[in-house]
């Protein structure tokens, strides 16, 4: 299985961007995807998540910022992040759950200017 991430790049605070994870295999197939973020010095975090069924969560900090969405034909998972703010600077994160385990794509990055 492999999840192909893309979408990052600079953007000055209160702009969008929209990242895309491209799966290799039907996304229906998951149990859940979502995405994660990193910066620098810290945790990995879960940033919003969709279930095989089509229910989602965020984290607090981009509740009604950020929408987590698919393309059940396309394979593909996506976040349309809006407002965006100097905080959200960091590495992105695809994810998958297949029975318990894991699948990651690669980051990307997204920096936020002030």
């Amino acid at each position: 299985v492999q999840l192909q991430a893309s979408g990052g790049g600079l953007v000055q605070a209160g702009g969008s961007l929209r990242l895309s994870c491209a799966a290799s295999r039907s996304i229906l197939s998951f149990n859940n995807m979502g995405w994660y973020r990193q910066a620098p010095g810290k945790q990995r975090e879960l940033v919003a998540g969709i279930t095989r069924g089509g229910s989602t969560n965020y984290v607090n900090s981009v509740k009604g910022r950020f929408t987590i969405s698919r393309d059940n034909a396309k394979n593909t998972v996506y976040l349309q992040m809006n407002s965006l703010k100097p905080e959200d600077t960091a590495v992105y994160y695809c994810n998958g759950v297949v029975d318990f385990f894991n699948y990651w794509g690669q980051g990307t990055l997204v920096t936020v200017s002030s």
